[in-house]
């Protein structure tokens, strides 16, 4: 992991012609780990994703009693569930700043019978939790809040029982349905979840459902309006779930093929992946990139000499990638215009608002829409980024540096939240260490 306070971004002057290998997905760890919490048998759970986020989530569920034996060299995680039992029913945990496991982890203690304290990182405790606390309560949750009222921290005091008609609000984040999903199993009466609107990021949530499905639980999904997880069933063991590599984070370097007109085999993704983010490959199409599946992952060959349109898009599905195609953007032929993507402003940080500052910093014009973005092409001038202790902002802006001059990334530490090794890696291909 890096170290150092700030990165200096490397130049490409060639097109890249590389393969990398990407670690599992943060996405699917952590909702892996919550349902072998819960499974009625023993799983181990392969390729495990290994980073700040995640080692919040085991380290969650090995305060609340659960057994673990976790690989780290192996990325290898054996969890011991109990069919829904939370083992202690008091304990005092520490979510850092992974939302899944603040919401997935909340819901599962809401279900239980005990009493718990949650705590959360100063960036954790400014994200909105009230909608998914709003739901839990009228389940007959309790909750006790130590700072402000709908925020971590609390404490919370558990229903006993996973059970009722409910509704939610789920239109600034998916995961407040997942939570609710993935916990809501195992009870003697339906769980009956009614929502309030649209959903955000139907993807993830269809992530979410699919792994259910794989662990031997069905929801009954009536158009995204109501949802029901039928009573009397149970998540069980596998003797070995493979987790897929991390889209989110194989996108900056497809994004690469597209940027720098070159090739990009990211080892092991497959185009029928569980992730959403799978998704972005056909925005990158649209300017112009090939994308074809290989034996041994997926391969994106960009325009000749990097040259691309603008594009409009809507990334309502997926808008982890708006700070990707945010860095693209300057290098297009006309405007990049982004859609529906107004709930990143609830994210790690405001990320529309330290989108438009950057690249203004840059002296890329860039409007801020009420739900999203328009950026016209420019020539970026060497800037020091400053990156919000955002992960993809780090990640995605340093996009910029391998075609730009003189691009430095402040706090590149803050990708350890899932991506331990990304600027080490960044630096290995530049240098065409992973060269096809």
């Amino acid at each position: 992991m890096i170290q150092q306070a700030y990165y200096d971004v490397p130049q490409l002057t060639k097109p890249l012609n590389c393969w990398v290998e990407i670690p599992g997905s943060k996405s699917i760890t952590n909702r892996a780990l919550l349902i072998a919490a819960l499974a009625t048998e023993p799983v181990v759970l392969d390729n495990v994703l290994f980073s700040d986020d995640s080692r919040n989530f085991i380290a969650c569920l090995q305060t609340l009693g659960f057994r673990l034996e976790v690989k780290e060299e192996a990325k290898q995680v054996k969890v011991y569930g109990l069919g829904g039992v939370v083992p202690n029913r008091q304990a005092q945990i520490y979510v850092g700043s992974a939302g899944t496991a603040a919401r997935f982890i909340t819901a599962m203690l809401a279900f239980s019978g005990g009493d718990y304290l949650v705590e959360a990182s100063p960036q954790m405790m400014s994200r909105p939790m009230q909608p998914l606390l709003a739901s839990l309560t009228a389940l007959g949750a309790g909750f006790e809040f130590l700072d402000r009222p709908g925020y971590l921290p609390y404490r919370i005091r558990g229903t006993g029982a996973p059970v009722g008609q409910v509704s939610l609000d789920a239109k600034i984040s998916s995961q407040f349905l997942s939570a609710l999903l993935l916990a809501g199993v195992g009870g003697a009466a339906d769980l009956e979840i009614t929502i309030a609107g649209e959903v955000a990021a139907k993807p993830y949530v269809a992530m979410t459902l699919a792994m259910m499905e794989q662990f031997g639980v069905a929801v009954i999904n009536q158009e995204w309006t109501r949802l029901v997880v039928p009573a009397g069933q149970h998540y069980h063991g596998s003797s070995h779930y493979r987790i897929e590599p991390d889209l989110s984070n194989a996108n900056y370097f497809f994004a690469l093929a597209t940027l720098t007109g070159g090739t990009v085999l990211v080892k092991d993704v497959k185009l029928e992946a569980l992730q959403g983010d799978i998704g972005f490959l056909k925005v990158l199409q649209q300017m112009g990139s090939r994308v074809e599946q290989q034996p041994d992952g997926v391969r994106v060959t960009g325009p000749p000499e990097g040259v691309y349109p603008g594009v409009t898009v809507d990334l309502g599905a997926t808008p982890d990638q708006t700070m990707t195609l945010a860095a693209l953007a300057p290098f297009a032929t006309g405007p990049t215009v982004i859609k529906n993507v107004g709930l990143i402003k609830y994210h790690e940080s405001n990320r529309l608002q330290a989108i438009r500052n950057e690249l203004t910093k840059m002296g890329i014009s860039c409007e801020e829409a009420a739900d999203g973005l328009i950026i016209q092409p420019g020539r970026p001038r060497a800037v020091t980024v400053e990156t919000y202790d955002d992960h993809r902002m780090a990640m995605a802006f340093a996009l910029i540096g391998v075609k730009a001059t003189g691009i430095r990334i402040n706090n590149p530490g803050c990708t350890a939240k899932t991506f331990d090794g990304y600027f080490d890696l960044l630096s290995r291909v530049v240098k065409g260490d992973h060269s096809l």
